[in-house]
């Protein structure tokens, strides 16, 4: 799949992993990794064995960002933007749980990704940084300010200087540092517990964490209160009692 630049396996407890798998690239995210994952995605969409995504890197990192060699090709630009829109938007709307399993440098676009998975996690090898701002590309900066707020948001995209796992365990960037040996394992496990909800209520609540940012109190409130009263807990009961 993808010209091999990605592994993926559905694990029987509902469990499926990614691994991008151009080590010599560190995992660079080149045009066919993109429509890879892309596509992986949404044909993941409707498989009912698939409840949790666990996405990594090969050794010895996440995604070092997009294929700059590509970008010094003209003729590419068009298929670029477009590679690059679906793939984006593809993570983003996924609407089941993804969990990053951020095992070495995420830098560029390897940090947006990371962004764009609903958890993660990572090892201590792990770093994360905008460098693509000192060579002229604007940082992806709403996912991660809607992480780590306005402030280190800020911080971060233009000064692109790089932070440990330490560091961004401070932030609540990721939200717990694991030994590299036992990342992976550490991941599926929280992608298990997460599983253990029903499917329906995961990507309920899924769509509202992901939809609901910068909704004010009452318009939040509704999505996720009431909405949920009338469709999960109360069979249909609406806000005067009546059925």
């Amino acid at each position: 799949m993808g010209e091999q630049f990605l592994n993926a396996e559905v694990a029987g407890d509902g469990v499926a992993t990614l691994i991008l798998n151009r080590p010599d690239k560190r995992n660079a995210l080149s045009i066919a990794l993109r429509d890879a994952v892309s596509d992986t995605l949404r044909a993941w969409v409707e498989d009912a064995s698939v409840r949790v995504v666990v996405l990594t890197g090969a050794p010895p990192a996440f995604s070092a960002g997009f294929d700059l060699g590509e970008f010094g090709d003209p003729a590419l630009a068009r298929t670029i933007r477009h590679s690059s829109s679906r793939y984006h938007r593809a993570v983003w709307s996924f609407p089941k749980p993804i969990v990053a399993a951020v095992n070495g440098p995420a830098l560029g676009g390897g940090f947006d990704l990371a962004t764009l998975c609903d958890l993660r996690l990572a090892s201590p090898e792990a770093v994360f940084g905008h460098p693509e701002i000192k060579f002229g590309a604007p940082p992806l900066f709403t996912p991660l300010r809607w992480i780590v707020g306005d402030g280190i948001a800020r911080d971060l995209c233009l000064t692109g200087r790089r932070i440990d796992a330490d560091d961004a365990l401070r932030i609540g960037l990721v939200s717990r540092v694991v030994e590299s040996s036992g990342l992976l394992d550490e991941a599926r496990a929280v992608a298990r517990q997460i599983a253990e909800a029903p499917q329906r209520t995961l990507e309920a609540t899924k769509r509202y964490l992901a939809a609901n940012q910068g909704f004010g109190f009452e318009d939040s409130f509704r999505i996720e209160h009431d909405d949920v009263f009338d469709n999960f807990l109360s069979g249909g009961v609406d806000a005067e009692g009546a059925r």
